[in-house]
């Protein structure tokens, strides 16, 4: 879509914030520029804070952000409204105030709610003769046809030039700028987790801090609790409100590996730039099919686990006291961080859906409040395939005993957070309920006491699931539908069309286009299983 509209000289442009609290590659704000007038308004929305995904903490980061952000558009002279209120409502009282001809915002991939929003502003707009001009900013595709030739547009989008943050804006109209509202006078709580800063500024440094080196022992530390939250990008939070850009976290991506002479630094960052691409890759699924937020990839996976929920399983899962160590140290972490590596986000959901057979929806609601990450297209899409009821995805059941020992080997990250345990001898810190009497008096630490007891068998659970699961996928109406799933949702290898359509001639093949393609199905479980970007992607992943 082009950056200038096509309007006339007295036009007046309202840009609309959401999730893209930036300056930086922000094309409605450079449209913006073109008009005789402009407004800039961010809508604190009850149907955002009534949703149940919905945490103070995701309000919070925004808030953080926006007060930069108005402070940094008042020096260009634009004022940026921060109002509270559903967007027609909102958007009716403005235009009430200062007749504003045109809307200009960002695409949207989000819940279902922002859909309905969306769908009742352009209903809106139509009955006032308002026009809205809407922009892509990452790689998913509305209205997409087929996923044939999807990472080459991606590699496309990404490699475009920045739309630059400069220049003034003009003929602001008369209205009154209200302070930005804080959680308490919205009624809120704030949420007690020690969380990341929001704010455009705080992206770019965080960004340029792991592009600089310490994202460069990301391969082998980000599947570690220990090692992760330094080695990982920790972006995700900052993608998923658009403090900064896909595209800006891109390019600076590739900048760094073309200037280091550290190879070590270099191959990590190569590894991180392939990651990128399946942040798009999931959000696209949902943007294809917005009832997979709701509703199983594979239908024939209805009624799998929604009767048998156990409300005990899941409070003690939600609790971290499951009688597992790692399962709840990763739990107990994140309820109070907002933050955890992507491998043991996915522990996390297995032994959920797997060991205690609770149904995603309720167990990814739970999991969106607590990840400030949360996006909601590659946190359902992860919630789904780490469950296995995306019908053709690999159904990956981790072993809490095995994720111990070979992630917290230790145990400093279970002794932290599970302090219950911290006197149990290494040898048994993963299974604590095998210590005898005397060693539980030793260590100051009854089980069933001081600890829960495991609140399932380990193997007896993981065959359970397996055997249905397994049995469930042996049946034809799941072999159909998992080739439906696959044919609209997955992944496309190089120059293959889903159909089995012969390759098309290419060019010659680079290094660089070869990256920008997505793996094959068949290697995607390998690549999840050390995937931490989201958000991402979730179990959803971080960055």
């Amino acid at each position: 879509m082009p950056h200038r509209p096509t309007s006339p000289a007295t036009a007046q442009a309202l840009v609309w914030f959401k999730r893209d609290l930036r300056q930086d590659d922000h094309a409605p704000l450079a449209a913006a520029q073109h008009f005789e007038s402009a407004l800039a308004l961010f809508i604190i929305e009850p149907a955002w804070l009534a949703s149940p995904e919905f945490s103070s903490a995701h309000l919070q980061f925004a808030l953080d952000s926006l007060a930069p952000l108005r402070e940094s558009l008042a020096a260009r002279g634009l004022p940026l409204l921060v109002r509270v209120g559903a967007a027609v409502d909102v958007l009716a009282e403005l235009h009430a105030q200062t007749a504003f001809t045109h809307l200009l915002s960002h695409e949207e991939t989000g819940p279902m709610w922002t859909y309905a929003r969306d769908k009742a502003v352009a209903t809106w707009c139509a009955s006032r003769g308002v026009g809205w001009q809407e922009w892509t900013q990452t790689g998913v595709a509305r209205r997409l046809r087929s996923r044939f030739g999807w990472a080459q547009r991606w590699q496309a989008r990404m490699d475009a030039p920045r739309v630059p943050a400069q220049g003034g804006f003009a003929g602001v109209p008369s209205i009154e700028l209200q302070d930005i509202p804080s959680l308490r006078a919205l009624g809120l709580q704030a949420d007690t987790k020690v969380v990341q800063a929001g704010a455009e500024s705080n992206a770019w440094s965080v960004l340029e801090g792991f592009l600089d080196g310490r994202g460069r022992d990301y391969r082998r530390a980000m599947s570690s609790p220990l090692t992760a939250p330094d080695a990982c990008s920790r972006l995700s939070p900052h993608l998923a409100f658009g403090t900064i850009s896909m595209r800006a976290v891109h390019q600076a991506t590739e900048q760094a590996i073309a200037a280091t002479h550290d190879r070590d630094l270099a191959k990590a960052l190569r590894s991180f730039s392939g990651r990128l691409r399946w942040h798009c890759h999931f959000m696209q699924k949902l943007e294809d099919q917005p009832s997979i937020e709701f509703e199983n990839f594979a239908s024939v996976c209805d009624g799998l686990r929604e009767n048998e929920f156990d409300a005990t399983r899941f409070d003690a899962w939600c609790a971290g006291h499951t009688g597992y160590p790692m399962v709840d140290a990763c739990m107990r972490s994140l309820n109070a961080t907002g933050w955890l590596n992507f491998r043991m986000r996915a522990m996390l959901v297995s032994f959920a859906s797997y060991h205690l057979w609770l149904h995603w929806r309720p167990t990814g609601v739970y999991l969106a409040r607590q990840f400030l990450d949360f996006e909601a297209g590659i946190h359902w899409s992860q919630m789904q395939m780490q469950s296995g009821t995306t019908g053709i995805n690999t159904l990956r059941m981790y072993s809490p005993t095995k994720q111990a020992q070979d992630q917290d080997p230790d145990g400093t990250f279970i002794r932290h957070w599970v302090p219950e345990l911290a006197r149990v001898p290494l040898p048994y810190l993963a299974e604590p309920w095998k210590m005898n009497d005397t060693l539980e008096r030793m260590a100051g630490c009854t089980i069933g006491r001081d600890y829960p007891q495991p609140i399932v068998d380990d193997k007896t659970a993981v065959k359970a699931a397996k055997d249905r699961l397994y049995g469930l996928r042996k049946t034809p109406e799941a072999r159909a539908q998992a080739d439906a799933v696959q044919s609209r949702h997955g992944s496309r290898e190089s120059g293959m069309a889903p159909t089995g359509v012969p390759r098309r001639a290419s060019k010659a093949g680079s290094a660089a286009k070869a990256a920008a393609q997505a793996p094959s199905h068949a290697q995607q479980a390998d690549l999840f299983a050390d995937f931490d970007l989201p958000s991402g992607d979730q179990a959803p992943g971080p960055a």
